[in-house]
């Protein structure tokens, strides 16, 4: 029996605690019917179905009772923002990307905000419209991740073939402008990697319009079914004043009712210039946080609908600043080959300007420098404030990069959705926050 787990720094461990791991069963139910109570410790996860990844917490039961609960996190740990410090600032970009690798393209954009922010440049007009673009259809893919799973783990499979199966729609238009369906790199420090492909818009109001007819049969599934809303009302309620003390943002704030939505309160990317609401719900419980998600897609249908009078509006304009000692020294285009170098643009830099392939390899091999300085940049995630601070000596790399994802925050508010309610509700708390471990182990 192991009790060393459970009792923290300086505590001595109680003996009424029982760990269900390294000891025989029949031990410890001999040794607990000689008690008068029935806490026992058990773990959920690292490896279970329903944590979201690789969490693992240590749930104190009475009964069926959560008394306590300890998140452990640290299993996915990747190293991104130190690796960050050995790679050049556009090199950067394939780093965060793969933090939180639902909603990767949120990770691209703060960071390069942060970047651009100390560099002093504004991208293009095109540029902010195509980032917009591929964020809320990231925004959408992230949150029917997060319906579609939490629906899962409360035995509403349903609920997450719709969802996996519009996702899937979502990953595709990111596949055709990108080029990859997940860590995708695609913003870049000053605008993006490349404009829309040949029949981009199309693609994208064909997006629109399915959006429209099926994220409503979500709505169908779950919003008046009994059995969904008796799992999800007044479960793991979490008010206005413990959202702010534990720095809980996105839809877990907003369901308790207060409008914090950067893309409104501190607009970045041109979203001053979109019409669209802040989703709130007057119920701080797993329910208002379902129905802020589920509100919040039929904002980004509507913030894409004016993406592309935008795009028709602005074609032929450039999607990357001109500074040649900044911007990438690219001109992608799809060949039978694949995605790559266009052959106009191997041909200048192979085969008749030395001075072009000389800026060719220092741009791509050393970097451009950035002045000395730190920022801190945030975007509104899906799942809520998404932050980065970034620190230049003025070289050509990072002195210090690091991420706050609101993952992160929101795992240290598990305690307090949780305890005092049964072992049952730990599955839609947890997913009502929508922890991505990518984000939150970095």
């Amino acid at each position: 029996m192991n009790e060393d787990l459970y009792a923290g720094p300086g505590e001595k461990p109680a003996d009424h605690v029982y760990m269900t791991q390294g000891s025989d069963w029949d031990e410890i139910v001999q040794g607990q019917a000689e008690r008068s109570d029935e806490t026992i410790v058990v773990n959920f996860g690292p490896h279970h179905p329903s944590t979201h990844g690789v969490l693992r917490m240590v749930l104190e039961l009475d009964g069926e009772t959560v008394l306590s609960v300890r998140p452990g996190i640290g299993f996915l740990h990747t190293g991104i923002e130190k690796n960050m410090e050995y790679r050049t600032w556009t090199q950067g970009v394939t780093y965060v990307t793969r933090a939180n690798y639902v909603a990767s393209i949120f990770n691209e954009a703060v960071y390069c905000l942060g970047v651009e922010k100390l560099l002093g440049i504004e991208v293009p007009e095109r540029a902010d419209i195509m980032r917009v673009m591929v964020m809320e259809v990231n925004r959408l893919g992230s949150h029917l991740v997060a319906i579609g799973t939490g629906g899962l783990e409360l035995g509403a499979s349903s609920v997450a073939e719709v969802c996996l199966r519009e996702r899937e729609i979502c990953l595709e238009f990111l596949q055709a402008v990108t080029g990859l369906r997940m860590n995708n790199a695609y913003i870049r420090p000053g605008g993006v990697a490349v404009d829309m492909p040949g029949d981009g818009v199309e693609r994208l109001r064909a997006l629109v319009s399915r959006m429209e007819k099926y994220l409503p049969e979500v709505a169908g599934f779950c919003n008046t079914n009994p059995v969904f809303r008796a799992r999800m009302q007044d479960v793991a309620t979490l008010d206005l004043p413990a959202c702010m003390a534990l720095g809980v943002t996105g839809p877990p704030l907003r369901a308790a009712g207060y409008p914090w939505d950067l893309r409104k309160t501190q607009p970045y990317c041109g979203y001053e210039n979109y019409e669209f609401d802040a989703v709130t719900w007057d119920a701080p419980d797993c329910y208002g946080r379902f129905r802020v998600r589920l509100e919040e897609m039929n904002q980004s249908v509507r913030i894409l609908k004016q993406v592309i009078d935008k795009l028709e509006a602005t074609h032929g304009q450039p999607v990357m600043v001109e500074d040649p000692h900044i911007k990438w020294p690219a001109q992608l285009a799809i060949g039978p080959d694949g995605q790559g170098n266009s052959h106009e643009h191997i041909k200048h830099i192979m085969g008749e300007s030395m001075e072009a392939l000389i800026h060719h390899f220092k741009i791509v091999t050393e970097g451009f420098k950035v002045p000395a300085g730190q920022v801190y940049t945030a975007v509104e995630a899906p799942a809520g404030e998404l932050g980065m601070h970034l620190v230049s000596d003025g070289g050509t790399r990072p002195f210090r990069a690091h991420l706050r994802d609101p993952g992160f925050n929101h795992i240290q508010a598990i305690p307090a959705l949780m305890e005092g309610g049964m072992l049952s509700d730990v599955i839609p708390a947890l997913a009502s926050i929508d922890p991505v471990m990518g984000g939150v182990d970095r």
